[in-house]
């Protein structure tokens, strides 16, 4: 059985779920799970897990994102993109930069400006076509029967949004933002608030965490390495990552407590790794996290330190 992360390159007309299921049949295995559902008609980076790191898929799902979307201004829908049923059309002039008309509707400065608005800490409304769930129902199967529920806005975040391309009545952005945000959403929301309505026409996922598409792997590449027997180069160990955060190496006397996954004292790690923060454990009020190693060098844990009990203790066994 495999255990680490393959970086895949979902194809649009896949389910995040069809992924895994045709993983299960290259890679003989069932102990498969992916990080982050993607529509259907969506693209780009696809973490999966495999063997014991599927206890990664709800850490990984935590992680900060980045997307390339195009939108499509003017035209609203119930799903917040094109493949849902349009509500309403609006008619605009478009004037770009430079150029004046009597009545102009939208510039690319009020595009600029709308856009930009968005970044930093923003509530948002989750679409009702989403996975999230109301009363033990999920939203999209309410919104299939025509229901439509007051959905609570949340607490996002927007680190960066660059504007690629204005070709109307298209508009690209690149977007970077936290977990929980709805790309769909953010396109509806500006569109709003241009007066003209939006929606997503494609969505590509460039980014999750440290992964990019640079690396990602399509289905028929993966297949190819699996006939050729040679899928252990394209799994990532899980220890990947959790590659920036310190490392604690248990000392051989105390192998049993990391085995059974116990509490750790300072004492039962080697020496050297806490001697590498020289200003009272700095390192520890910063990120509380670490990288946990038994005796033989060996990745077996996630730990994370109580500073009121001055002891580290188990967030994420792998063994």
């Amino acid at each position: 059985m495999y255990n680490g992360l393959i970086n895949v390159y979902k194809e649009p007309g896949f389910t995040s779920m069809d992924v895994v299921a045709v993983l299960r049949g290259i890679l003989k295995q069932k102990k498969i799970g992916h990080t982050g559902t993607l529509d259907p008609q969506a693209e780009g980076v696809l973490m999966v897990c495999l063997g014991n790191a599927t206890k990664l898929c709800t850490f990984l799902e935590d992680k900060d994102k980045e997307y390339v979307c195009r939108m499509l201004l003017g035209t609203t829908t119930d799903t917040e993109d094109t493949t849902g049923n349009v509500i309403k059309k609006a008619t605009f002039d478009y004037l770009s930069v430079g150029e004046s008309g009597e009545n102009p509707t939208i510039t690319d400065e009020d595009i600029k400006r709308v856009i930009n608005s968005f970044v930093g800490d923003i509530k948002q409304v989750p679409p009702m076509y989403s996975a999230l769930k109301k009363d033990g129902k999920k939203l999209y199967e309410l919104a299939r029967q025509g229901i439509e529920i007051e959905r609570e806005a949340r607490d996002i975040k927007i680190y960066d949004i660059e504007i690629k391309e204005i070709d109307m009545p298209y508009v690209t952005f690149r977007v970077k933002c936290s977990k929980g945000t709805y790309v769909r959403s953010l396109c509806r929301d500006i569109g709003e608030k241009l007066g003209v309505g939006a929606c997503m026409d494609h969505l590509t996922r460039t980014a999750v965490s440290f992964f990019t598409i640079d690396n990602a792997l399509k289905l028929s590449d993966i297949e190819r390495f699996a006939k050729e027997d040679k899928i252990d180069e394209l799994v990532l160990e899980t220890s990947e990552v959790f590659k920036d955060k310190k490392a604690l190496h248990v000392l051989p006397e105390y192998a049993k407590f990391i085995d059974n996954g116990n509490p750790l004292l300072k004492e039962y790690v080697r020496l050297e790794d806490l001697e590498k923060d020289s200003d009272n454990n700095q390192y520890i009020k910063e990120d509380n996290l670490f990288r946990v190693y038994n005796a033989s060098g060996q990745f077996v844990a996630v730990y994370s330190y109580d500073e009121s009990r001055d002891i580290y203790m188990p967030s994420k066994m792998f063994i």
